[in-house]
C-alpha cells in the first residue's frame, strides 16, 4: 500500500450530517462530505493485509484494497476504473448499502473499519463531476434480443451488462418511472433521484431501452416475451408482510411503503389524492428495520405531533455480539440519522389490537411486553408477560414488516417453478428457471435483500445468460468461490 502506517496514523472520519432542524424542512439528501486531504488519509487507513475479507464480505467482490490504496495516491481517475470493473453503480451503493465490507474489514478487529462505503461514494461522484463516466455502447451487436422486467438495482445491472456483451436489450418497468424501490420506496433524503436519472442517461445513450407503464402479465401479455431470445425477470419481493391483529383494517393502519411511496411522488410534483400524512398525528411505526427508519424520517419531516417505533425483537447490543464475530455480520444496535431527528424506540413489545372509533378510524394501540425462549432444537417461542398490558394513543400506524417474497403472476402465467419461500426457483450460479430461455436475479430469486446483492446477482446473471446465448461470455462476475471471472 501507499502509506503502510496509515492505520496507525489516521482515526476513522465520516461525513457530517446537517443540523436536524435544518434538514427537516427538506426531503433533499443533508450529507457534508469530507475535505478531498481528508479522503486520501481514509484511504491511507486500509492495512495491507495478507487475506482482505472485504472481498469476501462484499457481495459483489469490489476490489476495496485497490482503490483506497488510488484514493490515497489521489488518482481518482484509476480508483473510477477499478470501482466500476465490479460494481455498475457505486452511487446507489455507497448511500444505500449497509456495508458488509466494513463489518468483515481486518482493521475493524482492533479499531474502526476503514470507512469503504464513503470512499465509494466519493469516488463515483468525483467520477461523474469530472465527466470520466460515459456511455459506452457496444461496438457490435450480436443479434440477440433480451427482455428485462423490472428496472431496480437487478434488473439495470442485468441490462447493462447485456447491453456490453452486444444484445439488443429492453428493460420493462411497470410504474411511471425507472428505477424499482430505488425510485419510490427510497426515500429523496436518503438518495436524491437525480442520482438515478444521470445514470439512466448513461443507459440510454449505451442503447437500452426502457418502456414505463408496462406491467407484465396484466396490460402486457406474458406471451409477447416469446419474441425474445432471452428473458431475465428481476422484479422485486413486493408482497408485504401484515399482521393477524383485531383491527388491522381500520382507517389509520398503513403499509409503510404506500405512505413513503406517496410522499416521494408529492416530492416531484405528483398530486395524491387523499394522500397519507402523519402531520399533527401521534404515529407509531411498527418494525425496526431501514423501511422503519424511512417512515420515521418522513414523518418528522411532515410534522408528526409524536413519532413511536415498536419492534417485537430485543434490542441489540451496542457492540459486536459474541454470537456474530468477526468477519460476520453483525448483530448490534444500529441509528440511523431518522432516529436521531426524533423517534421513541421500544423493543421487545408486540402490538395485540388496533382500537378504533365508532366510524372505524384508528384511535390507539393495545400492546404487551414479551420475551423469546430459546430451546435448543427448536424455534424460539414468543413469550406474553403478565401485567404489560398498554394502550398508546395512535392516529396513523405504519406497517414496516418487510416482505414474503414475489408477486405468483408472472410465475403462474409462464409456469414458472417457486420455491418453499415462494421465491422464483433458480439454481444460485445458473440463474435459469425451469424454463430455458427464462432465467431470474435479485429479490425476485433469493427473497427480500440488499442492493448490493441484487446488482451482483443481476451481474451474475447476465453471464449466464450471454453464455445461453453465445456459448461462452467475456463478462465479468463474481462466481461462488469469490473469484473475479471474465475481463
Amino acid at each position: 500500500m501507499g502509506k503502510v502506517t496509515g492505520f496507525k496514523e489516521f482515526e476513522r472520519k465520516d461525513e457530517s450530517y446537517k443540523p436536524v432542524k435544518d434538514r427537516l424542512k427538506h426531503y433533499n439528501e443533508f450529507t457534508v462530505p469530507l475535505k478531498e486531504e481528508d479522503m486520501k488519509e481514509q484511504g491511507s487507513r486500509c492495512m495491507d493485509c495478507g487475506i482482505p475479507f472485504c472481498h469476501s464480505g462484499c457481495p459483489l467482490g469490489n476490489l476495496i484494497p485497490d482503490f483506497n490504496h488510488m484514493v490515497h495516491r489521489g488518482e481518482w481517475q484509476k480508483a473510477s476504473w477499478i470501482l466500476h470493473s465490479t460494481n455498475n453503480f457505486p452511487e446507489f451503493t455507497g448511500r444505500l448499502c449497509p456495508a458488509p465490507c466494513e463489518q468483515s474489514c481486518v482493521l475493524g478487529i482492533i479499531e474502526d473499519p476503514v470507512s469503504i462505503e464513503n470512499i465509494e461514494k466519493i469516488i463515483v461522484e468525483r467520477a461523474f463531476k469530472e465527466g470520466w463516466i460515459k456511455p459506452e455502447p457496444p461496438k457490435t451487436r450480436t443479434g440477440k434480443t433480451i427482455a428485462i422486467v423490472g428496472s431496480g438495482p437487478a434488473g439495470l445491472a442485468a441490462a447493462q451488462q447485456l447491453n456490453r456483451a452486444g444484445h439488443t436489450v429492453t428493460v420493462f418497468e411497470r410504474d411511471d418511472a425507472i428505477g424499482g424501490l430505488l425510485r419510490y420506496g427510497i426515500p429523496n433524503f436518503k438518495m436524491e433521484k437525480g442520482i438515478i436519472d444521470r445514470r439512466l442517461a448513461i443507459l440510454e445513450a449505451e442503447g437500452i431501452v426502457f418502456k414505463t407503464n408496462v406491467n407484465v402479465g396484466v396490460n402486457y401479455d406474458v406471451e409477447d416475451l416469446k419474441k425474445f431470445d432471452a428473458v431475465v425477470l428481476c422484479g422485486g419481493a413486493t408482497e408485504r408482510r401484515s399482521l393477524p391483529t383485531p383491527g388491522i383494517d381500520a382507517d389509520g393502519v398503513v403499509q409503510a411503503m404506500d405512505f413513503l411511496t406517496q410522499q416521494t411522488k408529492v416530492v416531484f410534483g405528483q398530486k395524491i389524492k387523499d394522500q397519507i400524512l402523519a402531520t399533527g398525528k401521534n404515529v407509531i411505526v411498527i418494525g425496526g428495520g431501514d423501511t422503519g427508519s424511512d417512515c420515521i424520517g418522513t414523518s418528522n419531516r411532515q410534522g408528526a405531533k409524536s413519532v413511536v417505533n415498536f419492534e417485537i425483537m430485543p434490542k441489540p447490543p451496542g457492540h459486536r455480539s459474541p454470537s456474530t464475530p468477526w468477519p460476520y455480520w453483525p448483530l448490534k444496535l444500529k441509528t440511523s440519522t431518522s432516529h436521531q431527528e426524533g423517534v421513541e424506540r421500544n423493543w421487545l413489545i408486540n402490538t395485540k389490537e388496533f382500537v378504533t372509533n365508532a366510524k372505524g378510524k384508528l384511535t390507539a394501540l393495545k400492546t404487551v411486553n414479551v420475551e423469546w425462549e430459546m430451546v435448543p432444537g427448536e424455534r424460539p417461542k414468543l413469550i406474553e408477560i403478565a401485567g404489560t398490558e398498554k394502550t398508546w394513543k395512535c392516529d396513523l400506524a405504519l406497517l414496516a414488516l418487510g416482505f414474503t417474497g414475489p408477486e405468483a403472476t408472472i410465475a403462474e402465467q409462464l409456469g414458472l417453478e417457486r420455491d418453499v419461500r415462494s421465491n422464483y426457483k433458480a439454481s444460485y450460479g445458473k440463474y435459469q428457471t425451469n424454463k430455458p430461455k427464462i432465467f431470474t436475479a435479485g429479490d425476485m430469486r433469493r427473497g427480500q435483500s440488499l442492493i448490493v446483492w441484487a446488482i451482483s446477482e443481476g451481474r451474475e446473471a447476465a453471464r449466464q445468460v450471454d453464455i445461453f446465448l453465445m456459448g461462452k461470455s467475456d463478462l465479468a462476475t463474481k462466481n461462488e468461490a469469490g473469484d473475479l471471472v471474465g475481463l
